[in-house]
């Protein structure tokens, strides 16, 4: 069961620790604690990531702001109750980690194996660029899943607004933030940052009968 768990969601990044670990919960007798990393892009921007990594892989290692650092694991999401509803709140888990001074030619990486779980939504910018919005469930073990937004751009945004809720689907992909605004209720503009998966490849499955 647990291979099914790293066959289905993997993730790889490598970037630099841009805050220090914070202890967040512990489960089962171990703790774990929530970090920041700084992902470049192929561009002169970069992704701001949060990742949660146990104390066990902590131990004894030193996590200073500004060191390069390898984190290979899985995306993971959870509910967090917040502002008067649940929001869905991302995370790289973290299963193994590593410090490397040497890049690769793809810094960030995922691949996902799960099911659409919510009517994809297509639309267009105002440049033109075609976009379709996805939430994809990815199963765990202990009946769990995560639930991973997706965005899709040009043949692939055309490709998936054609699924539909319950299609099995492969993607192939780099994890980004993006910072968007939202009003408050008091009519306060706040700045806050979405996580999602930008599909570079996909393929549906074909379930057999």
């Amino acid at each position: 069961m647990a291979d099914n768990v790293i066959t289905s969601n993997k993730i790889y990044v490598e970037g630099k620790i841009a805050s220090k670990p914070e202890y967040s919960h512990e489960m089962y007798g171990e703790g774990f604690y929530n970090m920041m990393i700084e992902v470049p892009r192929l561009s002169d921007a970069v992704d701001m990531l949060p990742v949660t990594i146990s104390e066990r892989l902590l131990d004894g290692v030193d996590v200073s702001i500004g060191r390069d650092i390898i984190i290979e694991g899985q995306l993971r999401s959870y509910n967090k109750y917040s502002d008067g509803g649940n929001r869905l709140i991302l995370t790289i888990f973290a299963r193994d980690i590593s410090f490397s001074d040497e890049k690769t030619k793809n810094p960030n990486q995922i691949y996902l194996d799960g099911y659409i779980c919510k009517k994809p939504i297509y639309r267009t910018t105002p440049f033109g660029r075609e976009i379709t919005d996805m939430l994809i469930a990815v199963n765990r073990p202990y009946n769990k899943s995560d639930y991973i937004p997706a965005i899709a751009w040009g043949r692939n945004a055309r490709f998936s607004e054609k699924l539909a809720v319950g299609d099995h689907i492969r993607i192939w992909g780099r994890v980004q933030s993006r910072e968007y605004q939202k009003k408050s209720g008091e009519g306060e503009v706040l700045t806050k940052t979405a996580y999602e998966v930008s599909i570079s490849k996909m393929e549906k499955v074909e379930e057999e009968k």
